[in-house]
């Protein structure tokens, strides 16, 4: 079952495809992170590469701007390693952080009621967390089902 709207998001930390100070991908991502600042949108995907996370990754890239002008981070997550991030990130020219739920698989995901320990991956679902850590939104769609922008940004507007 998906955590509850109006309960306090778990914290995670998890590496991400951006670059650590030694160049190499890893840099930590931390929920807390945001805390009193921004409002976190978590787009959790089943993987890097497969047809509907490349298309809805790319229409993250189209709407980033208007993610931002509603003062939200986006936050892609999925159990692929951060350096199948770094190649999906550069060929897709993503501008925010992939996280790597990669070892133990799946244990963010897993915390968040989103984790399909049936077929190792995580589920297509998204979170919006509040600049307070409270779960203000959270919706699952079917794998084979791409994520809607526009109702993510409804939400977001009601949040300002």
């Amino acid at each position: 079952m998906p955590v509850e709207v109006g309960r306090p998001a778990p914290e995670f930390t998890l590496p991400s495809h951006e670059a650590t100070p030694e160049g190499k991908p890893g840099k930590p991502v931390s929920l807390k992170d945001f805390r009193g600042k921004r409002n976190v949108v978590l787009a959790f995907y089943p993987l890097d590469f497969s047809p509907v996370c490349s298309k809805e990754n790319s229409c993250f890239v189209n709407d980033l701007k208007q993610f931002e002008g509603l003062n939200a981070q986006v936050l892609g997550i999925s159990v692929d390693s951060v350096w199948t991030h770094a190649a999906f990130a550069e060929k897709l020219h993503l501008k925010y952080p992939l996280l790597a739920d990669f070892h133990p698989k799946g244990k963010v995901a897993a915390s968040y009621g989103l984790y399909l320990d049936d077929k190792g991956i995580t589920n297509r679902a998204t979170v919006i967390v509040d600049r307070e850590g409270i779960v203000r939104f959270v919706q699952v769609q079917e794998i084979p089902q791409q994520r809607e922008n526009k109702a993510l940004l409804e939400a977001l507007r009601e949040l300002k």
